[in-house]
């Protein structure tokens, strides 16, 4: 039998409450007027499930890079419903670092990548790390245009980079493997593979790909 509506905790009403109208700005709105982001990492973390899950959707949407650890947890929880909600969440909160206008260079930085200008977002991210080298997703972002371009070492060095400075990063981890790959560094690619599966346990196309690599590898020394 459901709880009473009267008996929930006030963010799991205003989390139903979106499901059923899908309103996210008013979802927004409405959390951030009662909760600050300090309760609602608590909540992520302590939580029932609903209340688990509606604290880590409005942190993807209030929180900034800052937030990354308790969304990082979030990709480990018992509910599949809190994993998801923790990756979409981190990936939005790996954007909102640095000023107003570092991010939203940063946005140019990865329209240029969707678009396929890859030597303009090398040029822009460049300049932009030269001024902020402590935003992770910049690195990240250069490191894609960077493997489209087949500069593979170049890619390895800047997922590198972003894993130094932000730790939750399993996307600059599966490209560093896949660059790995494309340089014939199996082994290497292994590791990285193994890295980002460890931080996100739900990416099951990298599963898949280290279960291939440790049976390909399989007596072959290193």
């Amino acid at each position: 039998m459901l709880p009473s509506t009267a008996r929930l905790p006030h963010l799991v009403k205003l989390y139903q409450r979106y499901l059923s109208n899908e309103h996210t700005a008013g979802f927004v709105q409405a959390v951030s007027a009662r909760y600050s982001v300090a309760t609602l990492e608590r909540i992520a973390l302590q939580g029932d499930r609903l209340a688990r899950r509606a604290a880590t959707m409005a942190l993807g949407f209030l929180g900034d890079n800052r937030t990354s650890p308790v969304l990082a947890r979030g990709l480990h929880d018992a509910d599949r419903g809190v994993r998801i909600l923790a990756e979409a969440g981190l990936r939005e909160v790996w954007c909102r670092d640095g000023s107003l206008n570092q991010r939203q260079t940063l946005r140019t930085v990865m329209r240029l990548n969707v678009a396929e200008a890859f030597d303009e977002t090398i040029d822009i991210a460049s300049q932009l790390l030269d001024e902020a080298p402590g935003m992770a997703e910049a690195w990240n972002q250069r490191a894609i245009a960077f493997f489209h371009l087949q500069q593979y070492t170049e890619a390895i060095r800047d997922c590198g980079r972003a894993l130094e400075i932000n730790p939750h990063h399993f996307a600059a981890a599966v490209g560093m493997a896949h660059s790995h790959l494309e340089l014939n560094e199996p082994y290497a690619a292994l590791h990285a593979f193994r890295q980002a599966i460890e931080i996100n346990p739900e990416l099951e196309g990298v599963r898949n790909q280290i279960q291939f690599l440790e049976q390909s590898l399989e007596g072959r020394p290193e």
